[in-house]
């Protein structure tokens, strides 16, 4: 059965603002290394920073992980055919997570949750999805629906929301909130 439309919105949804960083309409290791300086920048990790050097070494292992998965035609890009199909494979069995999946989910729990208590909360969810232009409402509305209503998530319910968002046809599952955006019509 081919992709649902509500879920390659989804999916282009995640590849179009968090990952073609540079909007060339593929992924590449450029994509990465910008979003490295994105994040650092906006959290105030200057070269040299331990934090600065964990982003980096977590996401250049995630685009390695990505690129040799999702590159198909080895040409060191992933388009967004790529991406669509990668995820199919991943909607199958979502419990069977690679390990950049894994990473990449974990490195977003971990930068939403500033505080760093192992929870993520509306304000933290909402200081991090403004930075890639999604309005503040939009991020507050989200969270809400996510959480459902409650003031935190934690990690755990946080991977199962992770798994509802890349692998559910269900337009109402609360994991299809986990990137601030609230239609994918």
């Amino acid at each position: 059965m081919p992709i649902s439309e509500f879920r390659k919105n989804k999916l282009l949804y995640v590849f179009n603002v968090f990952f073609d960083v540079n909007q060339s309409g593929t992924i590449e290791k450029k994509d990465f290394e910008l979003a490295i300086q994105k994040i650092c920048q906006n959290r105030g990790w200057a070269p040299g920073n331990p934090k600065n050097q964990q982003t980096h070494d977590t996401l250049l292992k995630v685009w390695d992980g990505l690129r040799q998965r999702a590159d198909a035609n080895h040409d060191g890009q992933v388009s967004r055919e790529e991406w669509c199909s990668m995820w199919e494979e991943y909607a199958k069995d979502p419990s069977q997570a690679l390990e950049w999946q894994q990473r990449y989910m974990n490195f977003i729990f971990d930068l939403e949750d500033t505080s760093d208590d192992g929870r993520i909360d509306e304000e933290e969810f909402t200081s991090v999805c403004t930075t890639y232009g999604i309005p503040e409402s939009d991020c507050r509305t989200a969270f809400n629906k996510l959480s459902g209503q409650k003031k935190e998530v934690s990690r755990e319910e946080f991977t199962e929301l992770w798994k509802q968002y890349f692998a559910s046809d269900d337009q109402s599952a609360p994991g299809n909130f986990i990137f601030g955006k609230n239609s994918f019509n």
